[in-house]
């Protein structure tokens, strides 16, 4: 099982073949490898599935509040209290 983040593309990065993308990630510009994908044509605004800095596949808008929304919900600090 691999833990995957949403990214939304800001830049398709010049050289590198078009492999490498500014890609935001929670507010955070970051540099992602593309060379997983079978389809490098990105464009700025489009939404990519990121594990260890590579991005794993392009998912639309709808996937990524989706997966964000499950990432959060993980996050959560579970209640350790047992009952009275």
């Amino acid at each position: 099982m691999c833990l995957g983040i949403p990214g939304r593309v800001v830049q398709v990065m010049e050289g590198n073949g078009g492999m490498l993308a500014l890609v935001d990630v929670l507010g955070a510009e970051r540099p992602i490898n593309l060379g997983m994908l079978d389809d490098l044509d990105l464009a700025p605004g489009q939404w990519v599935l990121i594990h260890m800095g590579f991005a794993l596949e392009v998912i639309d808008e709808a996937k990524a509040e989706e997966v964000l929304a499950g990432l959060e919900m993980m996050g959560q600090a579970r209640d350790t209290e047992t009952p009275a």
